[in-house]
């Protein structure tokens, strides 16, 4: 088993106890990957030997006695050295190898020693120089050492660097193939706070489900005790941005346990086996310190229905990673006090074996909080934030239906950003609403349009308006721009006083005839059609095909779910193509009545329509008030909703 906190592990921990030091290991002989290196260096080390010799004795020929004496007598020889009998010298111009192949300048021989010519005379009449130094300077015994135990030790570091590799990429092969190395272990800083259900906010029903995983950490005996048992898994489920993570982390801070945390896709590797071998070494660090908390985000990513075909070009890495953790989690025997908590928006696709009771038995849904929740949030995003007097965040928290808390966090900082540009020292109602409108319509565009193109901007937006103001039960208009933002060349902004949580067939007829509302005006207004209505008729659309295929507002269609929501990414594999025609006949005759409505509406009421154009005109922008004003219609017909 690898130690705790290895620099490669594929997960993030908190509040792990600090790992005692090991004992030295004494006496202990070497083990057998060791013996082995040894004697491979051995061996490398005296074939290096062996090459090296070969080398440095192949480098000047050995010469006869007499062929040394014709170069002397022919003045040849520059110099000499002798030690003994032997004789080490260089030429003064190549020569033919007599015994061999090439030429040759330096040469090595031998004098005989019953030989009794007169070699210093003839040195001495040819001017050889007789050096002190050797001519052939050989390697010392040092030099060669070194230089035999480079390959030993190229050996050495590539020994090492593929055991460490094959030990710490948890699967041979998979740590030899480029794996990348995992994040390091992510321990809190010192003396940093851990994150505690006093950091959540917007959720309370959430966190009573979460409170019973909190309580069994905490006093896991009275539990045992009851003889009951406590979920061995946990799934949070919601869309992005509601928090899934921050609450798993708070749950683990408010426990006081060790946290460990990983993101599904850091287990998927090329090779398989080593995502299995990851969730196996997690498990066993998560039992090693007990009781603890592991934290898996995005679990859909290895968590998806098996089968159905998956096999043909299926990732089998996957499967395999999915299987260990249905094992690893019906390992559990319920007294190591392991609980894994799980993260997904995608909690219709995961694979029933993984749902299941004994395995994630709790399914805990985490929704968009509504309006208490989101002040609340705004008060926990804004603890470090200076803000003024006339920060209303019960107001912000109306006017922002439908975000998350990671929504309500930008928007926090984005005010204090706008605060910080304009050198304030504290972020006020105007940062908030200008970062909201930044958030939620896009930033401002410096388009300087035709004043044609600007005219009927203003006439397309002001039928948006005033139809959402016209139309009963529909939601009020906040705000009218037409300063392009975003991809708009203008926006109508439009949300409700509270929270809605189902629709009546009224409520969307009313959505459908305000989008249509700018293409009206401009039919209305100019007799003509423009590319500006795309995005409207996108919102119609869905709308429509809602209303007709999925929630029964259809007589001909009827009370089905004709389309699923998974069917409208493949339209037309759901339902029998009778049914399909049907659907379109439906759509469109819907779509139908609401335009000749919105301009029916729009022709009875020109006069308020040409005043919000022409104030828009002149102004850029309208505010809630001011845009009910202008068109005459008492806003408070609209308070019945709040």
């Amino acid at each position: 088993m690898p130690p705790r906190k290895a620099p490669d592990q594929p997960w993030r921990t908190e509040g792990t106890p600090e790992e005692p030091p090991k004992p030295s290991p004494g006496g202990r002989k070497p083990r057998g990957g060791w013996w082995s290196l040894v004697a491979a260096a051995l061996v490398v080390f005296l074939v290096a030997n062996v090459v090296l010799s070969f080398f440095n004795d192949g480098d000047e020929p050995t010469i006869s006695y007499t062929e040394f004496s014709k170069q002397v007598d022919a003045g040849n020889v520059s110099k000499i050295y002798a030690k003994g009998d032997a004789i080490q010298g260089q030429l003064k111009k190549k020569q033919d190898d007599p015994e061999g192949d090439g030429t040759y300048t330096k040469f090595k021989t031998e004098r005989p020693t019953f030989t009794d010519d007169q070699l210093w005379e003839d040195l001495t009449r040819n001017n050889v120089t007789v050096t002190a130094e050797p001519v052939v300077q050989q390697r010392s015994f040092l030099a060669n050492l070194l230089i035999s135990l480079a390959p030993m030790l190229l050996l050495v570091v590539l020994w090492i660097f593929i055991a460490r590799r094959m030990s710490a990429g948890m699967g041979g092969a998979g740590g030899m193939l480029g794996r990348k190395t995992p994040p390091k272990p992510v321990e809190l800083e010192s003396g940093q706070k851990r994150t505690t259900f006093e950091d959540v906010a917007g959720i309370d029903e959430v966190e009573g489900e979460l409170n019973d995983v909190v309580d069994f950490l905490k006093n896991p005996d009275a539990y045992r005790k009851m003889g009951a048992r406590m979920p061995r898994g946990v799934l949070l489920a919601g869309p992005p941005g509601t928090g899934k993570t921050l609450l798993a982390r708070a749950v683990a801070g408010e426990a006081g346990v060790p946290f460990f945390s990983a993101s599904a896709s850091e287990f998927i590797e090329m090779i398989v086996g080593v995502g299995a071998s990851r969730v196996r070494e997690l498990f066993a660090e998560a039992r090693k310190v007990a009781p603890s908390i592991i934290f898996i985000d995005e679990i859909d990513t290895i968590g998806r229905a098996r089968g159905g075909g998956s096999g043909l070009g299926g990732h089998d890495e996957r499967e395999q990673t999915l299987n260990q953790i249905l094992t690893e989690m019906d390992g559990f025997s319920g007294v190591e006090g392991v609980i894994v908590i799980a993260a997904t928006n995608r909690a219709d696709v995961l694979d029933p074996a993984l749902t299941r009771p004994g395995r994630f038995d709790r399914v805990v849904m985490v929704s968009p909080p509504d309006r208490g929740g989101r002040e609340a949030i705004l008060e926990i995003h804004t603890r470090e934030i200076p803000l003024a007097e006339d920060v209303d965040l019960a107001q912000v928290a109306r006017t922002t239906p439908g975000m998350t808390g990671a929504d309500l966090a930008n928007l926090a900082n984005e005010a204090a950003l706008l605060a910080v540009k304009r050198k304030q020292e504290q972020v006020t109602r105007t940062d908030l609403s200008e970062a909201l409108e930044k958030v939620q319509l896009g930033a401002e565009r410096p388009l300087v349009m035709p004043e044609e193109e600007r005219r009927r901007t203003a006439y397309h937006e002001s039928g948006h308006a005033l139809l959402g103001m016209l139309q009963p039960g529909a939601d009020p208009v906040r705000k009218i721009t037409i300063v392009p933002r975003g991809r708009a060349l203008g926006v109508t902004l439009s949300t409700p006083d509270a929270d809605r949580y189902a629709y009546t067939e009224e409520y969307l007829r009313g959505r459908i005839i305000g989008a249509l509302g700018g293409m009206a005006a401009e039919h209305v207004v100019y007799g003509v059609v423009t590319t500006g209505s795309e995005n409207d008729l996108e919102q119609v659309t869905n709308l429509a095909r809602g209303m007709v295929a999925r929630w029964g507002m259809s007589e001909r269609v009827g009370r089905l779910s004709a389309l699923p929501n998974d069917a409208q990414q493949a339209y037309g594999l759901a339902a029998a193509p009778g049914t399909l025609d049907t659907i379109e006949h439906e759509m469109r005759r819907i779509v139908d009545e609401c335009y000749e409505e919105a301009c029916h509406k729009l022709r009875d009421h020109r006069g308020q329509l040409d005043a919000l154009a022409q104030a828009l005109l002149a102004n850029e922008t309208l505010e809630e008030t001011d845009a009910y004003r202008i068109a005459g219609i008492t806003r408070l017909l609209k308070e019945a909703d709040v």
